[in-house]
């Protein structure tokens, strides 16, 4: 069983900053891309960062500049800290990993259960 669980969401003001983590657990032989997606009430959930087992990332245009994610792979764990923060940012941010559970395992894909952000004043 592998699960991914996120910590860090909650309430700031605009301007404000917060830090989400994703930890995968379980069994687990190599993640490859890890990522954050994002969905609003009434709108499709939407990629914000994603980063490859390298370092290679690739972030949303609405939050280049302002958001940065980042991994510790010795410890199975996504970052995203989160800067400059706007009403907009408000969602419930998801994590998402590729990974695969055994050498000759499939690549599979793998959800969080999600973390609110809610920005506002």
């Amino acid at each position: 069983q592998v699960q991914l669980v996120e910590s860090g969401g909650g309430l700031v003001q605009p301007g404000g900053s917060l830090r989400l983590s994703c930890a995968a657990s379980g069994s687990i032989f190599s993640i490859y891309t890890m990522g954050w997606y994002r969905q609003a009430p009434g709108k499709q959930r939407e990629l914000v960062a994603a980063i490859t087992s390298g370092g290679s990332t690739n972030y949303a245009d609405s939050v280049k500049g302002r958001f940065t994610i980042s991994r510790d792979n010795a410890k199975n764990t996504v970052y995203l800290q989160m800067n400059s923060l706007k009403p907009e940012d408000t969602a419930v941010y998801y994590c998402n990993a590729d990974l695969k559970r055994h050498l000759q395992s499939n690549l599979v894909n793998y959800w969080g259960q999600g973390t609110q952000v809610t920005v506002s004043s």
